[in-house]
């Protein structure tokens, strides 16, 4: 029942013989970046295992992709994308691959357990430690979303400027336009002699 309750972020999948499917996050700047991966054996396959960001930085390679683990540090906010490409080789056979892959990243990325034993901290010095962390992640979170609400904020009334200008714009020519209609159609009923 234990094994039931605990929490996993995991994520486990079928790759199918000669096909591509990748898994796509946002990740701030400067947050370390940790995963885990294995598949199931299938000798007739070679699986790529491609970490690349969206300008086509590679972060991490490995060809015949069987089990491992990567880590990185994000140097700008960019969406990054983990790619499993797999090949049926000649004379073997196209099986579907279990995929298990377990992505961590900020503070549950960390290694407590290294950094208590290289500083010789105690447990509760660790635990402060993981909620010190844990409320500066949460801040960084706060003034991120700030910084984009500003910058949407100040999009949403330049496009309201931008509109109403639009607007007055478009009021003036059709006045404009009628006011000359009017006039043409005057000019020519009074050249018809229909109007005086």
């Amino acid at each position: 029942m234990l094994l039931c309750l605990t929490l996993t972020d995991a994520l486990r999948f079928h790759l199918s013989p000669n096909t591509r499917k990748c898994l796509k996050e946002e990740i701030h700047k400067g947050v370390l970046v940790t995963g885990e991966y294995e598949l199931s054996e299938n000798p007739g396959q070679k699986t790529l295992l491609a970490v690349t960001d969206s300008k086509g930085h590679h972060f991490y390679n490995k060809e015949d992709a069987s089990k491992g683990k990567f880590a990185f540090t994000t140097d700008e906010y960019d969406v990054f994308e983990v790619c499993f490409d797999t090949k049926v080789l000649s004379g073997g056979h196209g099986v579907d691959r279990e995929v298990f892959l377990d992505m961590k990243h900020g503070v549950e990325a960390k290694n407590y357990a290294d950094l208590a034993k290289a500083e010789k901290m105690k447990p509760l010095e660790v635990e402060l430690k993981k909620l010190e962390d844990l409320a500066d992640s949460i801040v960084n979170d706060f003034s991120y979303m700030r910084a984009r609400e500003e910058e949407m904020r100040d999009t949403n009334e330049s496009t309201h400027s931008k509109v109403l200008y639009f607007s007055i714009f478009s009021m003036c020519c059709l006045l404009g336009l009628a006011t000359g209609q009017v006039l043409y159609l005057r000019k020519y009923f009074q050249a018809k002699k229909l109007i005086e």
